[in-house]
């Protein structure tokens, strides 16, 4: 059984003439005279451009392969007995009761109205045109936002001294757009790599900005190399290469400066370094930070082999640092090689699995346990409370990047249409203005007046899909008889297959609540409820709109 297409995607705009081998992925007759529709074939033509999903800065890519074990093989368990978190009583233990505020952080919390955050917004163009929309959103949702890496390295107004970033007015557009909206709940995440370490990044969002929240950067789920970007232009190329960057072909040789200029092709290419991770290095560098003035410090890292998973956790519990987020292979990304994205890196079930056993080890051990959340192609109500469960109790938010930019992209075409008076059929239903588009148009115009002509559509897309992933969120937590996010455990959970059992120590479905029905079968009793903590007070729903 193969678990991934091979040759021929959607992603890369090849197909197959026939029915591929399922080893190879190549036709099982490769005809001499066919023009090569599919991977090899293009890549014939245009070589590395085809490593990329396409149309390249134009979209979003998840991986396709079907991967032996995903979250499909868990389901969440019920129960008709019983409520913990809020008093047993049929009218207040109702689904719009349940709390889904979160906190993460060390000495000192950031506080979530809701339990996810966006993913890492980067230097890709997909990131820039959408950043408004979504940290606007973020910003009324009560959530972190983060800045990806390479913003101020990419900006082309960026002004630089002596190898140094002074001014960055796509940075500061970036976070002052969530700073306007920003009412103490959540905040913005700066994140960096090799290159934005260089250019004294996290000094100048710290210092210039008043960013409170810095993420180093190890890695992601995608892939295994740094970030990629595409360049038009020669002159962008020469000026990315002067800035530090890996640009190719090499922009400065005379030969490749000719053939571009002949349309020989027709972009550069953009990568960042590796970055080498050393604990030494690993503990200055959060020091570094804290003396800078950096408030919070986050940790992202990405679907690396078991043991820099380990090295990320106890790292992490060693500098008591405020987040780690790990993120599994099979998420999403603007700007990944297409078949590392689908062959690299563990996957998120599996990676979740191990980040439980390693953080489990730390906490017998009696060692600081960082905040933690997980990421990694998840996008709906049921894949939260699951990543919120598998890991439970040590995970406290949830990475939502892909899902969230599509909703935030989503609205913002939607709102196009709008303006333009071309709102589709099965759309128009609904109305053809935004607000009898969008349900939650009239809540927040209610709430922010007349700054409501202020919110973009993207941002009113991106704030409605989180308002149904917090009510589909609270029905589960409500059916699972948990009012609070603290109150999920592993035991929420049942394993379908034996093979996800095993990955993950849920119990399969067939063996599960074993010793409690022995005790109800013998009238011995059974199930039963904890009485709710002293203190807990579960609020309505969590936008308060």
């Amino acid at each position: 059984m193969s678990y991934s297409k091979v040759n021929a995607s959607a992603a890369t705009m090849s197909r197959n003439r026939v029915t591929p081998a399922p080893g190879s992925g190549i036709c099982v007759t490769c005809l001499d005279g066919c023009p090569g529709p599919c991977e090899v074939g293009r890549s014939a033509l245009r070589g590395r451009e085809i490593l990329y999903p396409q149309p390249f800065a134009r979209i979003t890519a998840g991986s396709e392969k079907d991967y032996p074990v995903d979250f499909s093989h868990f389901n969440i368990q019920g129960t008709c007995v019983g409520a913990i978190g809020v008093t047993a009583d049929s009218d207040q233990a109702t689904f719009p009761a349940v709390n889904i505020a979160t906190e993460v952080g060390a000495a000192e919390k950031i506080r979530l109205r809701v339990p996810y955050f966006t993913g890492a917004l980067g230097s890709t163009d997909i990131a820039r045109i959408h950043w408004e929309g979504m940290a606007i959103a973020a910003a009324i949702a009560g959530t972190l936002v983060v800045v990806g890496e390479n913003v101020c390295g990419m900006d082309p107004d960026a002004e630089i001294e002596n190898g140094r970033i002074v001014r960055s007015p796509e940075m500061e557009r970036r976070v002052k757009t969530f700073q306007k909206w920003y009412d103490g709940y959540g905040g913005i995440i700066v994140q960096y790599n090799v290159e934005d370490g260089r250019l004294g990044v996290p000094e100048y969002a710290v210092e210039k900005l008043g960013v409170q929240i810095i993420e180093p950067k190890w890695g992601q789920g995608a892939k295994d190399i740094g970030g990629e970007v595409k360049l038009s232009t020669l002159e962008r190329a020469l000026q990315l290469k002067s800035r530090g960057y890996i640009v190719l072909p090499d922009p400065e040789d005379p030969v490749i400066q000719e053939a571009f200029k002949q349309g020989d092709f027709k972009e550069f290419e953009r990568h960042s370094r590796l970055g080498m991770v050393t604990e030494e290095g690993f503990h200055k560098e959060i020091e570094r930070l804290k003396k800078i003035g950096t408030k919070h410090i986050s940790l992202k890292t990405g679907a690396y082999r078991a043991a820099d998973l380990a090295r990320a956790v106890k790292y992490a519990s060693d500098a008591q640092i405020d987040l780690l987020t790990v993120d599994g292979a099979g998420g999403g990304t603007g700007m990944s090689p297409w078949r590392m994205m689908n062959e690299w890196g563990i996957p998120t079930v599996y990676l979740e699995s191990l980040l439980y056993q390693c953080l489990k080890k730390l906490e017998q051990k009696g060692a600081f346990i960082p905040s933690c959340a997980m990421a990694g192609g998840l996008a709906l109500e049921d894949h939260i409370f699951k990543a919120f469960a598998l890991a439970a109790p040590y995970i406290k938010a949830i990475c939502l990047g892909r899902a969230s930019m599509t909703a935030a992209m989503v609205g913002n075409t939607i709102g196009e249409m709008i303006k333009k008076g071309k709102v589709p059929a099965d759309i128009a239903k609904y109305g053809t203005d935004i607000e009898h588009v969008f349900i939650l148009a009239a809540k927040l115009k209610e709430k922010f007046g007349k700054d409501f002509q202020k919110i973009p559509a993207g941002a009113i897309g991106m704030i409605t899909y989180f308002d149904r992933l917090n009510a589909g969120l609270q029905q589960f937590m409500a059916g699972a008889r948990k009012f609070a996010l603290q109150y999920i455990t592993r035991a929420d959970l049942v394993a379908l297959t034996r093979e996800s059992a095993e990955v993950s120590g849920i119990p399969y479905v067939m063996e599960s609540d074993q010793e409690e029905v022995e005790k109800i079968l013998e009238g011995r009793g059974g199930l039963s409820t904890k009485p709710l903590p002293k203190g807990i007070h579960p609020e309505k729903a969590a936008l308060n709109l």
